[in-house]
């Protein structure tokens, strides 16, 4: 615990961040920078099939900058950008970019989080099981199943699952809800369909992780000590084991509460990602602009803590002077 604390507030630690976050803030600048002359190369502007007078169209553009210069418009979306502002979308009345992120990616998170937990707890066991019964029925029919999973979309789960809850609502009194977002009902079913992708994948993976660990010369002497196996599969393999899947925690934590727009259509959940596709389509260029550096920002975060924790979990992996 001491050399954990000692980690934690080394110089090392803190120049580490520094570098990391200041290669984070190049890369979202770049980010922007392409997306910002991506999105304006695009034939259209967010109020060209706006029935209204030519007047009007005129007033709207020069009140919003749209008839300046395109290296204009870009520096002032730059400097609004490091003062925090995102901007006012230009499809959704009185309502700023910010407004949009604050409201619609909490119901995002929330759908996140539970596809995440469903996705660890499952991938972690169903990865161990079938490593330790490796080439046998449950290792087989997992397996099976993990290509299933990471094969077939996700759509085509959310659609069956919803048919399944409708026959089962017709047959029973259960009424479970079939879309929507007013409780934890409404996203029990909608988080689980989210987080199989990823189930799947860290199923694959912990169980690859677990054979390389079960067959290491430390397992071996652990069991000639005459530890139980229990002690040893907590112990030593899990905690070994685990460290290929903390690796991409940062991009599945990032890509899942930030939103997916298949789920949050099908399911008619009113998150980010919803609202970035409908942004999308209607050329809102301030909400596309937006949602895009806050998905850039939330994954290099994301990415930047999971480096961290690998020196929580193993003492190996630390940050050197």
């Amino acid at each position: 615990m001491k050399k954990l604390l000692r980690y934690l507030k080394s110089d090392a630690l803190s120049a580490y961040v520094l570098r990391r976050l200041a290669a984070g803030l190049v890369t979202i600048f770049c980010l922007v920078t392409i997306t910002f002359f991506g999105m304006h190369a695009v034939p259209g502007d967010p109020i060209a099939s706006e029935k209204m007078p030519e007047a009007t169209k005129a007033a709207i553009k020069a009140k919003y900058h749209l008839d300046e210069p395109l290296m204009v418009q870009y520096g002032l979306f730059l400097k609004n950008l490091s003062q925090g502002d995102l901007g006012i979308s230009f499809t959704k009345p009185n309502r700023t970019v910010n407004d949009e992120i604050r409201d619609n990616f909490w119901v995002s998170a929330k759908l996140g989080i539970l596809a995440l937990g469903f996705a660890l707890v499952g991938g972690i066991l169903f990865g161990s099981i079938a490593a330790l019964w490796r080439n046998r029925l449950p290792d087989i029919t997992l397996v099976f199943l993990v290509i299933i999973g990471i094969s077939v979309p996700g759509f085509v789960f959310a659609t069956f699952a919803q048919m399944l809850i409708m026959k089962v609502n017709f047959i029973t009194a259960l009424n479970w809800p079939i879309a929507g977002s007013g409780s934890l009902r409404h996203l029990i079913v909608p988080s689980f369909i989210l987080g199989m992708g990823t189930m799947a994948f860290i199923t694959r993976l912990m169980r690859s992780s677990m054979l390389e660990v079960t067959g290491a010369d430390y397992i071996r002497t652990a069991k000639a000590k005459g530890l139980s196996p229990l002690r040893i599969f907590f112990s030593h393999q899990l905690r070994n084991a685990i460290l290929p899947v903390i690796t991409i925690l940062g991009p599945a934590i990032a890509g899942i509460t930030t939103g997916s727009f298949v789920i949050e259509t099908v399911f008619s959940i009113p998150g980010l990602g919803r609202t970035f596709v409908e942004a999308v389509q209607q050329n809102d260029y301030t909400m596309i602009l937006g949602t895009t550096t806050f998905f850039g920002a939330f994954l290099i975060l994301m990415v930047l803590l999971v480096d961290l924790l690998y020196g929580v979990v193993d003492p190996r992996i630390r940050v050197n002077s």
